[in-house]
């Protein structure tokens, strides 16, 4: 495939409201839920410390979770990229995907397997990345990840039958 523009962005993929709004509140509470408990109903001290670091965790991981999905994953020719300009992977090193029913892939999502491995990154909600594997999805509509992965397929068939 000829591209006039190497920055120009092939596909987007960001997360739904609706579904931002059900995971970050469902933490949140859970972490309200938690530290509420172990104020009020007293347990012993040490599930007492326990309730409050699971409660105080999963606000932390709300908040982590909320500035991970206000960012976007974008496709260009020549990269998968977060929108803040982190490389996601070169689509020059993909060399698989996997959009299968049993992979081991994000909800709504796909799963790619580069030829280099990459540090661990972790967007939760959005994407992941360990070693050689990525997932990308999570929060996101399936449609857009469909979209995206079917562009990333016909991207690398063209590599592959030119190579």
């Amino acid at each position: 495939m000829e591209f006039k523009d190497e920055n120009e962005v092939l596909a987007t993929v960001r997360a739904s409201m609706g579904r931002r709004v059900l995971g970050l509140g469902s933490l949140a509470v859970l972490g309200i839920m938690l530290i509420y408990i172990a104020l009020t109903r007293s347990p012993a001290a040490h599930w007492q410390v326990f309730f409050i670091a699971v409660g105080v965790g999963a606000i932390w991981m709300a908040d982590v979770m909320r500035r991970a999905t206000a960012s976007t994953i974008e496709l260009t020719p020549v990269v998968l990229r977060d929108a803040d300009g982190t490389v996601i992977a070169r689509v020059k090193d993909i060399q698989s995907m996997d959009r299968g029913f049993f992979a081991f892939k994000p909800s709504n999502g796909f799963l790619l397997k580069t030829a280099a491995s990459g540090s661990r990154h972790w967007r939760p909600g959005l994407w992941w990345r360990l070693g050689r594997r990525i997932g990308i999805g999570g929060m996101t509509p399936g449609s857009q990840t469909k979209y995206m992965s079917e562009i990333l397929a016909a991207m690398m068939a063209t590599r592959d039958n030119i190579s």
